[in-house]
């Protein structure tokens, strides 16, 4: 069966559990049967829920606050939504995507600490108060746009931890001037409400949590002296999006309740939320990418010589460049230097599988000779036509996605389990939607060809003897 949840997305929910390898294969070859060799995106939308019930699980205290940066595919914020996810929104453009799904302005915090007039306008128009702010000039910027924000002070974490992105070097006031900031903003008659910090994306020491909520707690009852009514905590990002041996998401929710239960007992009624985003989405998407292109090097690319059936490591043979329809101006823009960007698959016909492997190097598809992913990867001997796959590409990967050289992005395909899916979206529920047979011709007015393209692409799936739900938004 196949679900329509809005915005032209497509679910296929699954009446058994398959794994990621097997989906992969279905779909690569349904590509192949039509002649396609694009890039695409798997998305499970059941793994979102059951992070998402993970996180309830695991940090009851914590409201989820999901950081749209990450990953604002709609099919993505639609399930959150649904779920009754919370969302931590960074400009006009994000807010605005929120909203539209029905969100109430409640459940949105405005996370950026140094933003755009107009954009904070946008906020006081639609009611989102709930933001944070870091420096003096951000408060008169506040005052005069915006003067019944309900505002949140965002304190710089130690940053003697080891992260994959340090957000120190940008943004947070230190908790030894915070006292000077919080008069400055009680002088311009400013309602501050709370603490947030941010320990740096991709954590991967579980105790920086527990220091920097100590530390919060000082600024926190710095604006309690000085008269503010302080109620709630924001802890921020960082959680891990895949096991790790580094850290693991259970062990950082033991240290945040176990400081959270020091420092901000519940008997206070502190509201506590949390922003993440990795923890989120890494896991759910998986990139397959096809092999556009290949070359034989000799002596570290000194020299190009012809094709060769016996390939090596060493440095006096031959190795092989792959040419990827995805790099470093698409889906691994910021993947380069993540440890989640090593996992890497390859799909050959079975009659092929080999357990030998060979010194190559991996590019994508643009003119520049920046777009190398991968400078050296070991990888068995493929052949143009050959697919490969990334699992964890969920997060910041088509958020950063450009279109250079006129290359396509990757076509999203979804997916989820139908016993997952039904504990968010009941039978009882999905009876009353009406079922769709063609996407309406107004909607593909405006559209650019390629765009137009996927609506009939959409159209025709959904017009297949395959039965399909169409669920209202």
């Amino acid at each position: 069966m196949k679900i329509c949840i809005g915005n032209n997305c497509v679910v296929d929910l699954l009446p058994f559990e398959k794994t990621r390898k097997t989906l992969v294969e279905e779909k690569m070859a349904l590509h192949e049967k039509k002649g396609k060799e694009e890039a695409f995106m798997l998305g499970d939308l059941g793994d979102i829920i059951s992070k998402y019930k993970r996180w309830v699980k695991k940090l009851p205290r914590v409201e989820l606050f999901y950081a749209v940066k990450c990953n604002d595919d709609h099919a993505v914020l639609k399930v959150l939504t649904d779920l009754g996810a919370s969302f931590d929104c960074a400009s006009k453009s994000e807010l605005r995507k929120i909203l539209k799904l029905g969100v109430p302005p409640s459940r949105i915090i405005y996370a950026n600490p140094c933003k755009q007039t107009s954009f904070i306008r946008y906020a006081a128009k639609h009611h989102v108060s709930l933001m944070t702010f870091d420096n003096e000039f951000e408060l008169h910027k506040v005052k005069k746009n915006y003067p019944g924000a309900k505002l949140v002070f965002r304190m710089l974490p130690p940053r003697n931890f080891k992260v994959e992105c340090d957000l120190g070097t940008k943004f947070g006031c230190e908790p030894s001037k915070a006292r000077q900031l919080l008069e400055a903003a009680q002088n311009l008659g400013l309602d501050v409400v709370g603490v947030s910090f941010h320990v740096g994306s991709g954590c991967l020491e579980a105790r920086a949590f527990a220091v920097a909520i100590q530390q919060a707690r000082q600024v926190f009852d710095t604006g309690l002296d000085l008269g503010f009514n302080m109620n709630l905590l924001d802890i921020g990002g960082g959680f891990p999006g895949f096991v790790s041996p580094l850290v693991s998401f259970d062990e950082i929710a033991e240290i945040v309740n176990e400081a959270l239960e020091l420092h901000f007992p519940l008997l206070e009624s502190v509201r506590i939320i949390g922003e993440p985003g990795r923890y989120v989405v890494t896991s759910a998407f998986t990139l397959v990418a096809n092999i556009i292109a290949k070359r034989v090097v000799v002596n570290d690319h000194c020299g190009e010589k012809g094709e060769t059936a016996t390939l090596s490591s060493s440095s006096d043979e031959p190795t092989m460049m792959y040419y990827i329809n995805d790099g470093v101006y698409g889906s691994f823009n910021s993947r380069i230097n993540d440890r989640d960007h090593d996992h890497i698959e390859v799909l050959v016909p079975r009659d092929q599988e080999t357990s030998l492997k060979y010194e190559c190097s991996l590019w994508g598809p643009t003119c520049d000779s920046q777009d190398c992913i991968k400078e050296k990867i070991h990888l068995p001997e493929l052949n143009i036509g050959d697919w490969l796959y990334f699992p964890f590409m969920g997060s910041y990967t088509t958020v950063l996605a450009s279109s250079f050289n006129g290359m396509p992005r990757p076509i999203h395909y979804y997916y989820c389990l139908a016993d997952v899916w039904h504990e968010v979206y009941p039978k009882e529920q999905r009876k009353k939607q009406a079922c769709i047979k063609q996407i309406p011709q107004h909607i593909k007015s405006g559209h650019t060809l390629q765009e137009v393209t996927a609506i009939n692409d959409l159209e025709n799936l959904l017009t297949t003897s395959i039965p399909h739900v169409y669920i209202s938004l």
